[in-house]
């Protein structure tokens, strides 16, 4: 059966890295970062944008959980609220898969200090600190399996992930 592994956390926290990771691991795997469809001049959060977004998001996660060439979907995005997941799920709620949802969350140290990295490598801004340390909590009560990324190196990440997906007896139906 597919298995769609959505995988989120607060920006700067490693999801894309950790999604990579995975899709060599576990093979055959496509993976879709959910901030290629916000890559728009000038980026205007607005409700007929973000409905198309999401619109676009699902239309592709529909092709590919449809099609027979791929088992693993792997889906980061920064998703910050609960209902992002249910109009998701709700949008799919007509196709057949397994359903795992991560979040990644660190200490806000980690978190700062992963920032920083990316902004001497110029692949981030001072401002994304603030933004990101500020919805550090609202992951705390998502109805997704945590893993603290505070200590852990992406790899170690990825392979624990790998393990809860191999594990027959934690898969969740959908």
């Amino acid at each position: 059966m597919k298995k769609l592994i959505i995988i989120n956390g607060t920006m700067g926290v490693g999801k894309t890295t950790v999604s990579k990771l995975l899709l060599e691991k576990l093979k055959p795997g496509v993976w879709l970062d959910g901030d290629w469809c916000w890559y728009m001049n000038p980026f205007i959060v607005s409700e007929e944008n973000k409905e198309m977004v999401l619109d676009n998001i699902c239309y592709l996660l529909r092709a590919y959980l449809r099609n027979s060439g791929y088992e693993y979907i792997y889906f980061c995005w920064v998703i910050h609220e609960e209902g992002i997941f249910d109009q998701l799920l709700k949008r799919l709620k007509d196709l057949e898969f397994e359903l795992h949802k991560f979040t990644l969350i660190c200490s806000e140290e980690a978190l700062i200090a992963r920032i920083q990295k990316d902004i001497e490598n110029q692949i981030r801004n001072s401002g994304d600190i603030s933004r990101s340390t500020a919805r550090l909590k609202l992951y705390d009560n998502m109805d997704t399996l945590k893993i603290d990324v505070s200590d852990l190196t992406a790899e170690q990440t990825a392979e624990k992930i790998k393990n809860v997906l191999l594990d027959k007896a934690s898969l969740k139906k959908y």
